[in-house]
């Protein structure tokens, strides 16, 4: 965050839960969800300020889009992150509503193919949940995974969006004993 710049924000109601919208210099730099994994801190540079014309703007399109009538966003967005972050949610913003594709996938995009789970890693950090899409990135088995507001969210998102049929969970991987497998070779051994 820039020293000594101001933050403003709200909160918004939404179908799928409450949303906390911040904007910055003009722009818009997060909406997350309450709860949600790396939510914002705020300090004391953040104010309230629902009437702030970015904050209302980018109320007024998410409940556009929850109402199945936008499926792009347009509004001035500066979230922060690094320029690996930056890149990917760039990348990510690019996948159309109703598509979807894969963490290796963008990781290509980016060339960048052995980097999937720093993309992972930088989509699990995108602070403008919904507006820049994550939700429409999925495991490279097709199956629902890694969404900071959680995978019931994740899933609504998509039926929004229209998939006819929505990915299942990734079903975690057991060891023999009945405890979650440690990484390296299938079957839990290292």
């Amino acid at each position: 965050m820039k020293a000594n710049t101001m933050t403003f924000w709200c909160r918004r109601g939404t179908p799928l839960g409450t949303v906390r919208i911040a904007s910055r210099g003009g722009a818009l730099v997060g909406i997350w969800f309450d709860g949600q994994k790396y939510d914002a801190k705020a300090d004391a540079t953040w104010h309230e300020a629902p009437d702030d014309p970015v904050l209302r703007e980018a109320g007024t399109q998410l409940d556009e889009f929850f109402a199945g009538r936008r499926a792009r966003f347009d509004l001035a967005i500066a979230p922060d992150g690094t320029a690996f972050q930056q890149r990917v949610w760039r990348a990510i913003a690019n996948v159309p509503a109703g598509e979807t594709t894969s963490y290796g996938e963008i990781a290509k995009r980016l060339g960048c193919p052995k980097a999937v789970r720093a993309v992972g890693a930088a989509i699990g950090r995108n602070p403008l949940i919904v507006v820049v899409p994550c939700h429409r990135i999925l495991g490279s088995d097709g199956a629902l995974t890694g969404y900071a507001g959680g995978l019931d969210r994740k899933r609504a998102l998509l039926k929004l969006e229209g998939r006819a049929e929505i990915p299942p969970k990734r079903a975690s991987r057991a060891s023999p004993r009945g405890g979650r497998a440690p990484l390296g070779r299938p079957g839990g051994r290292a």
